[in-house]
């Protein structure tokens, strides 16, 4: 059974048909890269998984239960943590804050997991600091990081090198080698970065006008061209 299954999606804006039969798939413990140019359906399909944006037709299962039914806060609890584009931390929240923000599914006393601070250490150093007080890269760790609070079963990432220094780009790709390679999370990532994406990828999907165009497994990634299918 896959972790998750989005299948024959259909969503449109107004009149504009947005996604056509959109299928993918992530499985527990692989990394599976969602890649094409900007403007082709690759965050309304993410919005679309996490009920920000409701879809016209098609299934949604997560452990192969349907979601497409349930409330954004419902599909977190059930297992999914998100990571938006642009991040959308708590700016005037301290890093402690943001961080328990991620609990808001456990009970009152939950603690912020250790683990969170061995994966970023910077975010320990700046507990107490603003949120909007940190640098991009600082930001997008504490992003992740909050969503990794609530241990989910899938962690959806959109964009999560967009603007950020190449030092903590590596940082963020060690963590997602990690998490995957630990075996009990599935990663779906959204990326513009294509060299960042072939590294992570077990699994890639190509999207172009609200379809998909391209899948199969990351090691077949230069020989089928994806580099070039991408960029035209």
């Amino acid at each position: 059974m896959k972790l998750l299954e989005l299948s024959n999606i259909n969503q449109y804006y107004g009149g504009s048909h947005i996604l056509r039969d959109v299928s993918i798939e992530a499985e527990m413990g692989k990394v599976t890269v969602l890649l094409g140019r900007n403007g082709v359906g690759k965050t309304t399909l993410l919005k679309s998984l996490m009920g920000l944006v409701p879809i016209r037709s098609g299934t949604i299962n997560l452990n192969g239960v349907p979601i497409q039914n349930i409330s954004t806060d419902q599909r977190a609890r059930a297992g999914i943590g998100f990571v938006p584009q642009g991040r959308e931390i708590f700016n005037r929240l301290t890093v402690e804050e943001n961080l328990a923000m991620g609990l808001a599914s456990k009970p009152a006393s939950t603690a912020i997991p250790a683990e969170l601070f061995e994966l970023f250490p910077v975010l320990k150093q700046m507990l107490h600091r603003k949120g909007g007080d940190l640098s991009g890269g600082q930001q997008q760790q504490l992003a992740i990081a909050r969503a990794l609070a609530s241990s989910p079963k899938l962690l959806v990432l959109d964009e999560p090198t967009e603007g950020i220094q190449p030092s903590i780009i590596k940082d963020i790709g060690r963590v997602i080698k990690m998490l995957a390679n630990r075996g009990d999370m599935g990663i779906l990532l959204c990326e513009q970065y294509y060299d960042f994406a072939e590294e992570l990828a077990d699994y890639y999907v190509v999207m172009d006008r609200g379809e998909v165009v391209a899948k199969g497994p990351g090691s077949e990634m230069v020989e089928k061209g994806i580099r070039q299918i991408v960029a035209i």
